[in-house]
């Protein structure tokens, strides 16, 4: 093989990662538009693949699920529906701990949490962009909290309760950055916060909290 050929071949895989991240990069483009646009429930991976100019199979080469294109595109620091599947597998009486506790060392890194109090405030806002996060807590957060929390009627209010629990928590310590919340200890926190959720979650509202 001569000289020349065999820099071409060299240079092949690098050509093909080039051409790989323009893909993923158009598509994480156009999924932020979809979902700002029409939502999470509403959004589909197929008008993502025909806004991205991409074949549908390349989105899910490149992500897994709805819900993992849906965090890259927010760029999301941590993915709360894949914890809460290791979380709500652990022991029963220590769910709510666990929920805490996850939240917190997750978010102990500053990028991490410059990154989530930027969501929060989207959360917050009254933009499109509060409508596809609550869209996507609901469906892939909280409903799965509801399930975990039995099938009565009121299971759903439960799990909405536990999750309001969870984000002003996260609000106090790192957008309000209220002390001495915002600098408590992490694993202090999850044992005060943490009974509460696992309260509001399994525990039955006609009796007082233990």
């Amino acid at each position: 093989m001569s000289e020349l050929a065999e820099r071409r071949k060299r240079g092949r895989p690098r050509k093909e990662a080039r051409s790989g991240a323009s893909a993923r990069a158009a598509i994480l483009k156009a999924a932020a538009e979809e979902f700002a646009e029409r939502g999470y429930e509403a959004a589909s991976l197929r008008a993502i693949a025909r806004r991205a100019g991409v074949d549908s199979a390349l989105v899910h080469h490149y992500f897994d699920d709805k819900a993992d294109l849906f965090t890259a595109s927010l760029e999301a620091p941590l993915r709360p529906d894949r914890a809460l599947e290791v979380i709500l597998a652990g022991p029963h009486d220590e769910i709510g701990v666990s929920i805490v506790r996850f939240l917190l060392e997750q978010l102990e890194n500053p990028k991490a949490q410059a990154r989530m109090v930027a969501i929060l405030r989207t959360a917050l806002s009254s933009g499109p962009g509060s409508r596809m996060l609550r869209e996507f807590l609901t469906r892939e957060v909280f409903l799965r909290l509801a399930t975990a929390a039995g099938g009565d009627d009121d299971a759903r209010l439960r799990a909405n309760l536990a999750a309001a629990q969870l984000v002003g928590v996260m609000i106090t310590r790192f957008v309000l950055k209220l002390e001495p919340i915002a600098t408590a200890p992490a694993e202090d926190l999850a044992r005060r916060v943490g009974p509460v959720i696992q309260w509001h979650l399994f525990g039955d509202p006609s009796q007082p909290l233990a």
